[in-house]
């Protein structure tokens, strides 16, 4: 019985693998995950108690995972936390961790369980993966002890690490990630030494994954895609929307446009702090996303995307960022320029008086241009043109230029940088540019309500985000978000050799 069984399953995978094989395509899904949190403490509960909490949350999953592979499936992206949540300190957190060995070691957790025990939640894991044969992609902790022979070893013995695992379809341990840039709240886990570039092979493309907060900096993110060439990024995430640039579905779906890769983006589903917005994201725009501040339900997201985007005959050209707004007389530059905060961010601010103009706004290197007609402006509604060249950030400090099209949260000047997630105002037109000092620029175009634009503007050649035939819906900002990594400050908490937690 038990050899049939495993003829059937070989049979199966081997029919997975030659579906994939016979199409440019693939179905990909994330689950956005509300996830269920263990109850604040601050003595670890017990090995069992922890595994109980981890299974409520796997059971959930296991259920997201055979709805997609129902649906045809070949692989699924799970949330950052989505097993155990996110309220640890350094030392509660280690019930819930578990060994996680090298993919090199060609381990199915399914079939060997017992190999490297005690690994409950890999084994689930792998079964998932094996049962429904699909990629399963999650995140879990991975412990590693260490000793005084190692100048780096924690005081308390071990390295903890935020980390990704990928299983094959036949439960195979494919790929593990340790998350290089931690967010600064995660103090419960160690950075990694160096950063890992962990790409893997399938029938349908090239991948690569990273963690959250990584998105934002130059390792992993850039090297994966500029570098190693992945054709997509899975992208497990515990995300906090910020308004107006950095709301999860705004920023991941452009930041894909921006790179020109897949983005499978999974995101943690938590409304009293913020966390909602997932999505399959593409070089042309979103392919599928989610984003509910509503309810606290969880999301399967499918759709098909292309396993080689760069082959595509629709993939976008490359675009020189700032050969339009440096070959052109910039406009007259506004004298009322005023300065307004986003978050920390100074930026300096025209406000758009009229209902049709064309606008020049200067920070540092960065001078941002703006054409545009509103179709029906709001009496109630202010605009601004707004600029910002520095650095970004109270503890880790990275460098930003951005040119954005904003809307303001009321008439008050004040308030222009303040969150707004509402809007009245149509535009029948805008182009915006920028004399952008770097090639990473990512555009980014929202709507009322955080809802996205697919298929509404375009980014030409010499660097304009223009809409294409007006704003079907109220505008809250039309934005180009530039990356200069090259200007970034040296990350404080890896100042020794050793990157050591403090």
């Amino acid at each position: 019985m038990l050899a049939s069984q495993t003829l059937l399953h070989t049979a199966v995978f081997a029919l997975t693998v030659l579906q994939a094989l016979a199409s440019d395509t693939f179905i990909a899904a994330v689950y956005e995950h509300a996830v269920i949190l263990p109850d604040a403490t601050d003595e670890p509960v017990s090995p069992e108690d922890a595994l109980a909490l981890m299974n409520k949350n796997m059971d959930v999953l296991e259920e997201a995972i055979k709805e997609a592979a129902q649906q045809g499936a070949h692989i699924i992206v799970t949330p950052e936390d989505g097993i155990y949540g996110w309220r640890f300190t350094r030392e509660t957190i280690y019930p819930y961790l578990e060994d996680i060995p090298d993919p090199a070691v060609n381990w199915i957790p399914c079939t060997d369980p017992t190999r490297f025990a005690p690994t409950p939640v890999q084994e689930r894991l792998s079964c998932m993966a094996r049962n429904n044969s699909i990629y399963v992609v999650a995140n879990i902790g991975d412990k590693k002890l260490c000793n005084s022979s190692d100048l780096g070893c924690p005081s308390d013995g071990r390295y903890q690490y935020n980390t990704d695992v990928v299983f094959d379809p036949e439960g195979k341990l494919l790929a593990r990630y340790h998350k290089y840039n931690l967010f600064r709240r995660e103090t419960q886990f160690n950075y990694p030494k160096e950063p890992e570039a962990i790409t893997f092979e399938t029938p349908f493309g090239k991948f690569g994954i990273f963690t959250c907060f990584d998105i934002l900096f130059h390792e992993p993110a850039v090297v994966l895609v500029s570098e190693l060439q992945v054709d997509t990024v899975l992208f497990p995430t515990a995300w906090m929307n910020v308004l107006p640039f950095l709301t999860a579905v705004e920023f991941h779906s452009a930041w894909a446009m921006g790179m020109g890769v897949n983005l499978l983006s999974a995101n943690t589903h938590n409304i009293s702090l913020a966390m909602t917005g997932s999505g399959l994201f593409t070089p042309e725009g979103p392919a599928a996303y989610h984003y509910d501040s509503g309810t606290e339900e969880g999301r399967l997201l499918l759709a098909e995307l292309s396993a080689r985007p760069r082959l595509s005959p629709t993939y976008p050209p490359a675009v020189n960022w700032s050969l339009y707004a440096t070959s052109i007389k910039k406009f007259p530059e506004e004298k009322d320029t005023f300065s307004g905060a986003v978050r920390r961010d100074i930026f300096t601010f025209s406000e758009l008086r009229c209902k049709a103009g064309n606008y020049t706004v200067c920070q540092g290197d960065l001078c941002c241009h703006l054409v545009y007609r509103m179709l029906n402006k709001s009496k109630d509604e202010v605009y601004v043109l707004g600029a910002f060249d520095g650095l970004h950030g109270s503890l880790i400090k990275y460098h930003w230029q951005i040119c954005t099209l904003l809307k303001c949260k009321s008439t008050d000047l004040s308030t222009c940088g303040q969150p707004v997630e509402t809007a009245q105002t149509k535009f029948e037109m805008f182009s915006l540019s920028g004399t952008f000092d770097t090639n990473y620029v990512f555009p980014e175009v929202l709507y009322s309500g955080v809802q996205l634009a697919p298929g509404e503007f375009k980014v030409l050649r010499d660097g304009r985000l223009k809409s294409k035939h007006g704003t079907s819906q109220p505008l809250v900002t039309a934005t180009l978000f530039g990356r200069l990594y090259e200007k970034d400050l040296p990350h404080p908490l890896r100042t020794s050799p050793y990157n050591i937690t403090p």
